[in-house]
């Protein structure tokens, strides 16, 4: 008998911590932390706008575009943009791709989605405000869209104080018309490629009031001694990265036909590091205000 009651007593124990042990079961079902956003970017315009929002540590690799901020080469690379490979980016295990539109090759991209990646291609056009709907796309897309308004809302002010900045140099060079500059884009002497319309490099010097030597054309294109001598530019514009790769200002004007240009002539070379003068991320309201200022000195 005292058996008996002993185990009727167990039973209604259980049964009675049964209730609660139902109610508290979904408590810790909820409180159990998501499992951290792991993010590969693709464009180094875009781990700029990641970094910016302040979501860098979910950022687990980066192609090698990503130069700035400097942390950002320390993450592990997928290569070069144009020519990843999906083994690569898969590896890191990412939960999302953000990518620009240049990503690629396609059949990767292809490889990628069938993998069932969360790959964004986000689009930035080449304009101020450009880069602000970008901010704000990419802030929607890791859940941070109070820190995209305000970065949104900074880049506006910064925008419009650097236009500002452009009207006044343009005034002071009174009726003469806006230096011509020609960009190359440079990673050997045998290599060198100017840029027309629909570029990045059209677009940023068009916001810094330059006006392209080869703005008749489309793309890049590459550039010939003819070509040179009869763009006559004011100016050469070029990346640091390039400058550096052509062996400096002499180096770069024994391509032949640059150093009869005017510019070549007069040695007005400028360079600015390549992803702030074409990456078009945050830091585009700085990049057109210096080469405004850099056109300006040297014109």
């Amino acid at each position: 008998m005292r058996q008996l009651l002993n185990t009727r007593r167990r039973l209604l124990a259980a049964l009675a911590g049964a209730p609660m042990l139902a109610a508290f079961g979904p408590l810790q079902a909820q409180a159990r932390p998501a499992a951290p956003r792991r993010i590969v970017c693709v464009g180094g315009a875009l781990t700029e706008i990641v970094w910016a929002l302040g979501a860098q540590g979910e950022l687990v690799g980066v192609d090698t575009t990503s130069l700035h901020p400097a942390a950002a080469r320390d993450l592990p690379s997928v290569g070069y943009a144009r020519a990843l490979s999906a083994e690569g980016v898969l590896s890191l295990s990412p939960t999302l791709v953000l990518a620009t539109r240049e990503a690629g090759p396609p059949p990767v991209v292809q490889q990628l989605r069938a993998a069932r990646v969360a790959l964004h291609t986000v689009d930035i056009p080449h304009t101020l405000a450009g880069v602000r709907e970008a901010v704000r796309e990419v802030a929607a897309l890791v859940d941070r869209p109070a820190q995209g308004d305000v970065l949104a809302t900074r880049l506006a002010a910064e925008s419009a104080a650097a236009e500002r900045h452009v009207d006044a140099l343009a005034a002071r060079r009174e009726r003469r018309a806006a230096p011509r500059v020609l960009f190359v884009l440079s990673h050997s002497l045998a290599q060198l490629r100017i840029s027309g319309r629909d570029t990045a490099a059209h677009a940023v010097l068009t916001l810094a009031g330059g006006a392209n030597a080869f703005g008749a054309v489309t793309g890049y294109k590459p550039l010939t001694p003819e070509a040179a001598i009869a763009a006559a530019p004011e100016l050469i514009l070029t990346t640091d990265q390039g400058l550096l790769a052509a062996g400096g200002v002499d180096g770069l004007l024994k391509f032949p036909g640059l150093a009869a240009t005017p510019a070549g002539r007069a040695r007005r070379v400028v360079s600015l590091e390549a992803l702030l003068l074409l990456g078009f991320g945050p830091r585009l309201p700085q990049a057109v205000t210096l080469l405004a200022d850099r056109l300006h000195a040297q014109a």
